[in-house]
């Protein structure tokens, strides 16, 4: 059954200038997408648009977890998946939720699509 739908486009010249003001990436992104994605401004745009087409599936907006705590990866295919630590996992797992997560880019911009899954 279905939870809930997100989805979020953004410009990459946007993210990218906003990674370099103070404080923003460590605001924003988990030790690990820095570490993979600190020098590809569209895999941090995704990234960033994914954590908010995932508060919009779960129909909170950014509250009750830090973004930080929605990870987003790619497996060696290039599909994307979310991990969750923190408050966020705890969100997913308390209303038992899997999640789902579609990226599609086109020149300057990257949305992402989120479904959210209620687990039986």
């Amino acid at each position: 059954m279905i939870y809930g739908v997100g989805v979020d486009m953004i410009s990459i010249s946007r993210v990218e200038k906003a990674c370099k003001k103070s404080g923003f990436l460590n605001k924003v992104y988990s030790c690990k997408e820095i570490e993979l994605y600190s020098e590809k401004p569209e895999k941090l745009a995704a990234n960033f648009a994914a954590k908010e087409a995932f508060s919009k599936a779960l129909g909170t907006g950014v509250r009750g977890f830090d973004l930080t705590e929605v990870e987003l990866f790619r497996d060696e295919l290039g599909k994307p998946y979310y991990m969750f630590t923190g408050r966020a996992e705890e969100i997913i797992k308390l209303n038992r939720l899997d999640s789902f997560v579609s990226i599609t880019d086109e020149k300057d911009y990257v949305t992402v699509f989120t479904v959210l899954e209620k687990i039986k």
